[in-house]
């Protein structure tokens, strides 16, 4: 247990910051999230939450006895361009509504980033509640996701489509079996996608709780087979409705994914395609969607996009050389960081080619003249491939020092995969 440190001439921090002992003690601990959120907590959730949270990782602010406000990070690998480094996945976030505006969240904040940097994690990722929020604390909107919502009638195919393959709905148990390597398969090569271990496929992906229906059927699992070889899968559940006219179901998808793209256009139109059903919706899919492209009425589609994966860079210089490049060449940096000044200065990006044609980065302080100025989130919306440092300087985020240097540091940074997060924490 422990008080956050506070600045010269601020007043004490009042909050005992502390650690759960044990898994006893985690509802408990998040105590202000069903009140910040509007939601209940069961005891399913819970549960879940027992064997998939790391105890050494949760902290919360203490008023008495009674938390008041707490934060937790998973443990993950991230897929970057060119690799994968790992990074905390925050989660678990919240303050009483009693207890806002007091310097709660800023000293979770603060008590988390250092504990990652001690780690030795150079990246801090995060889906946000509201991007305003964490913006404050250095993180930069890393990639996007879209969402649609499509009549059934208005989803033809521009072009004929014969299904190559067949899809079978499959058990728990044989998902558990075979999801896992499609989804490694799609995740190396994927900048955004993060690690599942077992117990995060059991316990967020394929279980079926009833308090994750909110009002739909069960779970399903659908595997795409071309020659009795795996190549793709669906989970979604069905929401029945019926009026005087017949059936006006939904289909929700949670999520597709296949290691070919003619497995993944084969599963969209067998779900499209679903019986019973009049409207498919999804909440979190890749940004780039292949069915604006396959529909004859693309517009029909509804296709929405939002802000996804968030990145705050931890450890500049072991964050940026964790990933690989487009091109050789070198840039120097101005980095303004209140929040992790460690990061702060002048850096200096060094790209060179190695013997496998990779081009990788060191990364190290200089004095000399900067190329561009900008803050650490803007390096974090940058750093995936989601954003170039373009679309940040025509918005004024990001200024350029050096004529050409916002063209050179997009042909540095230029992916060619765009970043997306298929898995929400």
């Amino acid at each position: 247990m422990h008080t956050a440190p506070t600045g010269p001439g601020e007043a004490p921090f009042p909050y005992a910051i502390r650690k759960p002992a044990s898994d006893a003690e985690l509802r408990d601990f998040l105590a202000p999230i069903p009140p910040a959120f509007g939601e209940e907590y069961p005891d399913a959730e819970l549960e879940a939450d027992r064997n998939t949270l790391e105890l050494d990782r949760i902290v919360a602010a203490f008023d008495g006895d009674r938390s008041v406000g707490c934060a937790g990070a998973f443990s993950f690998r991230l897929t970057v361009p060119g690799g994968e480094v790992d990074a905390a996945g925050v989660t678990i976030v919240a303050v009483l509504p009693s207890h806002r505006r007091r310097g709660i969240l800023r000293a979770l904040m603060r008590q988390q980033l250092d504990e990652i940097r001690e780690r030795g994690e150079p990246l801090a990722i995060l889906w946000a509640s509201e991007g305003a929020i964490y913006q404050r604390f250095g993180y930069g909107l890393a990639s996007l996701q879209s969402s649609f919502d499509i009549e059934q009638s208005r989803s033809a195919y521009a072009r004929p489509f014969e299904l190559a393959g067949q899809v079978r709905l499959v058990t728990s148990e044989e998902a558990a079996r075979v999801f896992p390597g499609l989804y490694e398969g799609v995740r190396r090569a994927t900048p955004g996608f993060l690690t599942r271990s077992e117990a995060w496929w059991h316990w967020n992906v394929l279980r079926d709780s009833e308090y994750l229906r909110r009002g739909a059927g069960p779970k399903m699992l659908a595997l795409h087979e071309v020659d009795g070889r795996p190549e793709g899968y669906a989970i979604y559940r069905l929401k029945p409705d019926w009026d005087s006219r017949g059936p006006k179901g939904e289909l929700i998808v949670r999520e597709v994914l296949a290691t070919t793209a003619r497995s993944e256009l084969e599963l969209w139109r067998w779900l499209l395609d679903t019986d019973l059903v009049a409207r498919v919706r999804t909440m979190l899919s890749t940004p780039q969607h292949p069915l604006l492209l396959a529909l004859a009425e693309p517009r029909r589609l509804g296709l929405t996009l939002g802000d996804g994966l968030w990145v705050r860079l931890v450890d500049l210089p072991a964050a940026l050389g964790a990933r690989s490049y487009a091109a050789a060449g070198r840039l120097v940096l101005e980095v303004r960081d209140s929040f992790c000044p460690w990061n702060e200065g002048r850096w200096v990006l060094k790209v060179d080619a190695d013997g496998d044609g990779r081009f990788g980065a060191t990364v190290v302080r200089t004095e000399e003249a900067p190329d561009l100025a900008l803050d650490a989130a803007d390096l974090g919306a940058v750093y995936l491939g989601g954003f170039r440092f373009d679309d940040l300087v025509r918005v004024g985020r990001t200024q350029e020092q050096r004529p050409g240097a916002v063209v050179h540091a997009d042909r540095l940074f230029a992916v060619d995969r765009t970043p997306y997060c298929s898995t929400m924490f």
